[in-house]
């Protein structure tokens, strides 16, 4: 689809090619570079103090090229925030997911490996963890092959849709700055905080999922709201409004995870990845009996 609108500089394929190379390079360098601490702590020739949550073995490195990865996948959701609504929404939902696979690596190299395994409440977690990834992947599979069958047909672009869509870039735009400042701050203010003492730093090293994330999704809710008011600009159909607000309960219920822990964590992101789905699901069907 081809609508002869010019491109942002955050938004321009150049941009985004670019930045996936320095991705790429710099998650490998730094999945190096945590292996090679790892080794030099079990070779004994540096001591690791209160950070040696991070070393116990070379699985525990996965989780520092993920986290680089990550920083990608939010740039991506931005990137897609003027071509697709229920695309922008699907990196959503990559997002939490991948956020939940970081989480399972850091866990594998904690695992206590016992016959009372459903006993032991790190190990319990893990299990579910697991299975909840596994039903995201269905789930996020599911969505997208709804949305590949509702895309619209170049015949339905006309000038309030063209005029939506640079609204969309104009915000787009102006929010890849204000996440980046967000995730510098977020990031400077949890290690200025960080308390070093052993006995604490895992639980420090853990609540890192939720630096940055937790404000970004508190973001993503008021983008999403703002993106359902300017829908307007396009149509006022019912179903789509509707839509569009079940996106925002499904961000909602995202946020709300990171508030929670444990078995509970894990039961929100599937509620609310199941509900974007559901929502899609029925306006395809309402939009087949429309039409």
């Amino acid at each position: 689809m081809n609508l002869n609108l010019p491109n942002h500089f955050f938004l321009n394929n150049s941009f985004k090619s670019n930045l996936e190379k320095i991705v790429v390079y710099v998650a490998i360098a730094s999945f190096l570079v945590h292996l090679i601490f790892i080794g030099l702590v079990d070779f004994g020739l540096i001591d690791s103090g209160a950070f040696k949550e991070l070393f116990i073995s070379p699985l525990s490195a996965i989780y520092t090229p993920f986290s680089i990865i990550l920083i990608y996948e939010v740039y991506l959701l931005v990137f897609y925030i003027p071509k697709s609504i229920t695309n922008y929404i699907g990196k959503q939902y990559e997002i939490i997911t991948l956020i939940l696979i970081r989480k399972l690596f850091y866990d594998l190299s904690k695992l206590e490996f016992s016959s009372n395994w459903f006993s032991i409440s790190g190990d319990l977690e893990f299990t579910i963890d697991i299975i909840a990834t596994l039903v995201l992947f269905a789930l996020i599979l599911g969505f997208y092959n709804i949305n590949k069958q509702l895309k619209t047909s170049e015949k339905e672009i006309n000038h309030k849709t063209k005029t939506y869509i640079k609204v969309k870039k104009i915000l787009a735009s102006v929010l890849v700055p204000i996440i980046a400042i967000i995730a510098i701050y977020s990031f400077t203010n949890w290690f200025s905080t960080l308390n070093l003492q052993p006995d604490k730093i895992s639980q420090s090293i853990k609540s890192v999922n939720n630096v940055f994330f937790d404000e970004f999704f508190t973001i993503l809710i008021i983008v999403d709201v703002l993106l359902l008011l300017f829908s307007f600009l396009q149509t006022d159909e019912f179903s789509r409004v509707i839509r569009n607000s079940g996106f925002i309960i499904s961000t909602i219920l995202i946020k709300l995870s990171f508030s929670a822990s444990g078995i509970l964590n894990a039961i929100l992101i599937v509620v609310a990845v199941s509900f974007g789905v559901l929502i899609l699901l029925i306006y395809k069907s309402y939009q087949k009996r429309l039409h």
